[in-house]
């Protein structure tokens, strides 16, 4: 097994879906014989593990709890067989100048499209464009530098190839999920903990940013007789309460779960519902299905593909209430036969079989 040298602009202490993949991979990996050292930027909150290396780093002005890393290569990394950054910025660059140093394989994974939070930067429309239209540019520069680009679904990868215009060798490999942890389990517990009740409750966990698009969640379940809850937080989160305490919704904001605590939380829920156009894959979507929870989606990014309609759950279109809420009452009343079609496909969507797929494409790019 191949040592490889993963370098990642997000890690420990912050939970998100990036940390939690190459946690998950990096396990795998270990387990199989391989070993997988991470770079990351320090901070203070986290004490690294061996095999994890810090540098030092700055808080991100524009984006609260993320640290800039200084592009520098511990030197225990630099014996590795292959380099796998998981950002195409200031940590993927060190990555890029350790592969061309050694001259060893550079693998990429295409997480999240920069362009997407732009808004974050800006406000006003033409600079926002602006920074979408450079930020683009500079990831296709970065990536085509790469011997493949790793993306967890059909839409990345039409994202990445059409519209950045990466001419590289793109991969779609989902990132899995670990179904060691994700499996049913009592919701009874959960509910009675946070004082749900006994009807129907439907749910999303998350962060709680405004390009996520949550106000049509409140605004879907405004009509409807069921309990919302919503873990995770985030930016957008103050607008969220005052939006839902307008709409009257019986909304529940329940902070962060301890990760532990998730498979309670999904196998608490009726329906896990999804309305972020801007997911790469959306994690969450499949932990809820391994636990037996179906999702009501957008029918936008990922979820066209994550969400398999009529059979996990149901899609609806953006900006479409009441198509969001009829989704939410067929997979209501259709709960038993979606909760064993999400379960018959747990190891179709497992970590393992990811795993699988990155030691096939490792080996690939090792022989070029």
């Amino acid at each position: 097994m191949q040592t490889v040298a993963a370098f990642t602009d997000t890690y420990l202490p912050t939970v998100n879906g990036v940390t939690y993949t190459i946690q998950t991979w990096r396990d795998r990996w270990q387990r199989r014989g391989g070993r997988m050292d991470v770079v990351f930027p320090g901070d203070d909150a986290y004490e690294p593990e061996p095999g994890e290396y810090p540098v030092r780093s700055l808080p991100f002005p524009f984006y609260e709890g993320f640290r800039m890393g200084l592009p520098r290569i511990p030197e225990p990394v630099e014996q590795a067989d292959i380099v796998h950054a998981h950002t195409p910025f200031g940590m993927g660059l060190a990555g890029l100048r350790l592969a061309r140093r050694a001259e060893i394989p550079l693998v990429a994974t295409y997480h999240t499209p920069t362009s997407e939070y732009a808004e974050y930067l800006t406000s006003v429309g033409a600079v926002e464009r602006r920074v979408e239209n450079v930020s683009e540019r500079y990831e296709r520069w970065f990536f085509d530098r790469t011997d493949a680009v790793i993306v967890p679904s059909e839409d990345a990868k039409r994202r990445l190839r059409d519209d950045v215009g990466v001419g590289t060798t793109i991969v779609v490999l989902s990132n899995g999920i670990d179904i060691e942890r994700f499996v049913p389990s009592d919701g009874d517990e959960f509910r009675q903990k946070y004082g749900l009740g006994d009807g129907p409750v439907v749910g999303y966990t998350g962060r709680h940013g405004y390009e996520k698009n949550l106000s049509e969640l409140l605004r879907a379940a405004a009509d409807l007789d069921v309990t919302l809850v919503l873990g995770g937080d985030g930016p957008a989160r103050d607008d969220l309460e005052a939006l839902a305490a307008d709409l009257d919704v019986d909304a529940r904001f329940l902070g962060f779960l301890d990760r532990e605590e998730l498979p309670a939380f999904y196998s608490a829920l009726d329906v896990f519902a999804f309305p972020s156009p801007v997911e790469t894959q959306g994690l969450v979507a499949l932990e809820a299905n391994a636990c037996g929870t179906p999702v009501v989606g957008v029918n936008e990014g990922a979820l066209e593909d994550t969400v398999v309609d009529g059979v996990t759950g149901y899609h609806y279109e953006s900006g479409d209430l009441d198509g969001f809420r009829d989704g939410i009452l067929h997979a209501l009343d259709g709960y038993e036969d979606l909760r064993q079609e999400c379960l018959a496909r747990r190891e179709e969507v497992s970590v393992e079989h990811s795993v699988d797929q990155l030691a096939t494409l490792y080996d690939r790019v090792g022989k070029r």
